[in-house]
């Protein structure tokens, strides 16, 4: 029988502008203030792995875990840099249960990080866009000035087309986030509360973002700057860590899945990668989508929040809009979904998401969210973290602790 794991500890800055602070001062932060929030050293990790999907292209830094290694406590030891697009911080996580369960030790830090912006906060779009292109087909980005919100505006429209989806039934996604957003202290888009009329109406900052396709800026995620971070640890190194399984969340289940690069070469409104990992973890955690009492899905787009809900088992195939239309995902709902506000409107640190993700619902099942996102009596917790057009995915089940 595998060895138990679970998060020990986790931390994270607030997403949006980080300013004028370094890349290796953001990897020190990252990792000192996790390691603070549970009264602990850094060097009582055994191991780690860090990931940020856009530093050499926007900050010119590789190399990630020898800025790990700077942190005293944490030379000489088993780090890594990972990277798989948008899912690098859910396959860091699963870099350091993967050592976990091999033995490598019984404490490791799993680090996401982006810095998207420049000193003053403010953001060059293109550049940005120039850096996230990298991560589609060469043959799927040629004609494309923003690559990322082109596909998915494919994604969108073919999503719409084939099941029968309006913009409206899709900006129910957007309203309820950004609702979510305004209680999270950590949240980008706090201060902003589009209605779904907003949503739908093309004025001011809202537009088309491809010409004859229906996304608009409210459709999609931030450009944003954060850190997260999160130790996990073995039943052994929960008692180094002098944390008691009583008050840790389980991560009960963990998947991951590639599918091909191209979308336009399989189903990518049925992603099976992402169908495989779910059930994978479902499967290790030993529960179904029923069982899931909140959820964190990778919405880099709102299509993306209807589509989570169907990988989620929470929606049949076709049916994840209209699970968010009626009210089925908001805090209160059937199985609430981003109550953290998602990357649309808690921010899009890209390295940072998927361990972000994860920390949330641990802190859900903690009980340790702002009361008015706080989903009540809440067990088991599912994330769902995408690299790509719906390429890589990375599916997590956790556990509340047993009363």
């Amino acid at each position: 029988m595998s060895k138990k794991i679970y998060v020990a500890a986790y931390h994270q800055s607030a997403f949006g502008k980080l300013g004028a602070v370094s890349v290796p001062e953001i990897v020190r932060r990252a990792i000192t203030e996790v390691c603070e929030s549970i009264a602990v050293d850094p060097a009582v990790c055994d191991l780690g792995a860090i990931g940020a999907t856009c530093n050499i292209s926007l900050n010119e830094q590789g190399l990630l875990s020898g800025l790990m290694a700077e942190v005293p406590g944490l030379a000489g030891k088993p780090l890594e840099g990972v990277e798989n697009a948008c899912a690098t911080g859910g396959q860091a996580i699963l870099a350091v249960v993967t050592k976990l369960l091999a033995g490598w030790g019984e404490v490791g830090i799993a680090v996401g990080f982006e810095k998207m912006r420049d000193d003053q906060g403010k953001m060059d779009g293109k550049a940005v866009g120039r850096a996230l292109g990298f991560f589609s087909h060469p043959e799927e980005r040629e004609g494309k000035v923003y690559v990322f919100p082109h596909l998915f505006a494919e994604v969108m429209d073919a999503y719409m087309k084939t099941y029968g989806v309006t913009e409206e039934d899709l900006a129910y996604v957007a309203v309820t986030e950004y609702q979510n957003a305004q209680h999270n202290p950590y949240a980008h888009m706090r201060g902003v509360t589009p209605s779904v009329a907003d949503v739908l109406r093309i004025e001011g900052i809202n537009r088309y973002i491809v010409e004859g396709l229906p996304l608009k800026t409210y459709d999609c995620s931030q450009i944003s700057d954060g850190y997260a971070a999160m130790i996990l640890a073995t039943e052994e190194g929960l008692q180094r860590l002098g944390r008691q399984a009583a008050d840790c969340v389980e991560l009960a289940g963990y998947a991951q899945a590639t599918d091909p690069l191209r979308k336009g070469v399989r189903d990518v409104l049925r992603p099976e990668g992402a169908y495989r990992a779910m059930q994978a973890a479902y499967a290790m955690a030993g529960v179904s989508p029923e069982d899931v009492d909140v959820a964190e899905v990778h919405d880099c787009f709102t299509v993306m929040g209807a589509i989570g809900a169907e990988v989620l088992g929470l929606a049949r195939p076709g049916e994840g809009a209209r699970y968010w239309r009626e009210g089925h995902a908001a805090v209160g709902g059937r199985c609430p979904i981003n109550t953290s506000g998602g990357l649309i409107a808690k921010g899009h640190p890209v390295g940072a998401t998927g361990v972000a993700m994860v920390g949330w619902c641990a802190w859900q099942l903690l009980g340790r969210v702002p009361a008015p996102l706080q989903v009540k009596e809440a067990k088991v917790a599912a994330t769902f973290n995408i690299g790509g057009p719906i390429c890589a995915s990375v599916c997590t089940v956790l556990k509340a602790p047993e009363a």
